[in-house]
């Protein structure tokens, strides 16, 4: 009987050592999974309004970019037109939000947005570049005088009339108030 105990014990040992092995490597192959995707990027790309460019970064499962991330811009534009490398700053507008500023002329872009590793991605959008606008200027307003020429003074002689009466009244009430109780 000792014996059977003996080779029990040691296959119970030898399970034990087994799984205690094997756990680090589970669990750092669970953990692998979504740092993968997490080191993927999702690059959404559009044209400002005018000629410059706007992406806005974000992981693959779609949480925020919490760091800053180097992000390159080049294109391609009418007539063979290049533009590029062009390293983008992040905006304050918002976490992973970049954009570039001025810098197509006017006409339709095939532009592609780089990031390198460890968040390596890459993005193409066609972008349509139009000239900056300026506000329309405003329309003239025009300046009439009043009919009575500033004769009328207005409604303060009213109101100060109206002050003096209830000042007045006032008074009134306090005399007649105090010879009453005497």
């Amino acid at each position: 009987m000792t014996g059977i105990r003996k080779v029990l014990a040691a296959v119970f040992v030898g399970l034990a050592l087994a799984l205690f092995a094997a756990a680090p490597a589970a669990a750092q192959a669970a953990q692998a999974a979504p740092a993968a995707q997490a080191d993927k990027l999702k690059l959404a790309v559009a044209g400002d309004g005018a000629q410059g460019v706007t992406i806005q970064a974000s992981y693959a499962d779609g949480r925020r970019l919490e760091q800053v991330v180097r992000l390159v811009l080049t294109g391609t534009g009418p007539d063979g037109q290049r533009i590029g490398p062009v390293q983008l700053e992040p905006q304050p507008e918002g976490h992973g939000f970049y954009s570039s500023g001025p810098v197509l002329s006017t006409g339709t872009w095939k532009v592609t947005v780089k990031s390198p590793a460890p968040l390596q991605s890459e993005a193409t959008a066609t972008v349509q570049a139009k000239a900056a606008q300026s506000p329309p200027a405003p329309e003239p307003v025009a300046v009439t005088k009043r009919a009575d020429d500033g004769a009328g003074a207005g409604w303060w002689p009213f109101a100060a009339a109206g002050l003096v009466l209830v000042a007045a009244a006032m008074g009134v009430a306090m005399l007649f108030g105090r010879r009453r109780a005497t």
